[in-house]
């Protein structure tokens, strides 16, 4: 418990540290360095496109990453009647126990000290859990910070492809990259800021990765109907439309929050809460 507890603080710091070295690196060294083209117009400028294209993909990201944040799960453990006795409190610490069928797939987490509702998992790297509240906010985390990494990954490329005098054409050039690189490095043939910049490239691809098959994976439960918690458990759900799965989670104003970062609005709970 310890080591989990550790690396809720860690994570969150790990991925701030990442996001701010892709900044610094994108602005300061990939766009000056790549786009210079005396003969276009500043309006219509490589340059500026590029930095506009990273900035509204960091934007999303890093917006979303807030909310999923500042939208936890509520505590509903506070205004439910849990049982008397030590089995049910156990039962309840070790999140084995679902207090009925009124909140489906409530889940005590030791780490957030909380009961949420249709809870998914906890995720490190926002130090919070996923439920009802922040679940397409999550979503779109993933997204735009995958696509944010595959656009530093191309721009890295393309800058070691100049710094470097040497082509990607071959697919298996990325692959001896980094040993070469590290040959290179040790030889003293190799600056320490371009192997900082190869380093980070296989970063880019590990992260953007690992973020776009988490989306996946996560849209193709909530077409189910399912949650992560509920497929672990074994849990039965009952059958209905995907239409209504996807709006449960994504609300009516799915299309604002694919442009701009926006909290989570339209799912059942809320609508059980107004009422």
């Amino acid at each position: 418990m310890l080591v989990l507890r550790l690396l809720n603080v860690v994570a969150p710091a790990y991925f701030l540290c990442i996001s701010l070295v892709t900044f610094v690196l994108q602005i300061f060294l990939f766009i000056p360095s790549m786009f210079r083209d005396p003969s276009t117009t500043p309006l219509f400028s490589p340059a500026l496109l590029h930095g506009a294209l990273f900035l509204f993909l960091s934007a999303n990201a890093l917006g979303n990453y807030v909310l999923v944040i500042q939208n936890s799960p509520e505590d509903l453990g506070k205004g439910l009647n849990l049982g008397e006795g030590a089995e049910v409190v156990v039962d309840w610490l070790d999140g084995s126990r679902s207090p009925g069928s009124a909140l489906p797939s409530t889940h005590f987490c030791r780490l957030c000290a909380r009961v949420t509702q249709r809870h998914d998992h906890h995720c490190f790297f926002t130090g919070n859990c996923i439920g009802s509240r922040n679940m397409r906010n999550f979503i779109m985390f993933c997204l735009y910070t995958s696509l944010a990494c595959l656009d530093s990954l191309v721009a890295g490329m393309a800058y070691i492809s100049a710094a470097l005098s040497m082509s990607f054409a071959n697919p298996l050039a990325f692959l001896t990259l980094l040993p070469h690189s590290i040959s290179q490095f040790f030889s003293g043939a190799l600056l320490s800021s371009e192997m900082f910049v190869i380093l980070m490239l296989y970063l880019w691809l590990g992260i953007g990765l690992a973020c776009a098959g988490f989306c996946c994976h996560q849209m193709l439960l909530i077409l189910r109907g399912q949650t992560r918690y509920q497929v672990r458990k074994g849990m039965v759900v009952r059958a209905r439309p995907w239409r209504e799965n996807l709006q449960e989670v994504f609300g009516k104003r799915w299309l604002l929050g694919l442009l701009i970062p926006v909290l989570n609005v339209g799912s059942d709970y809320r609508r059980q809460k107004e009422k």
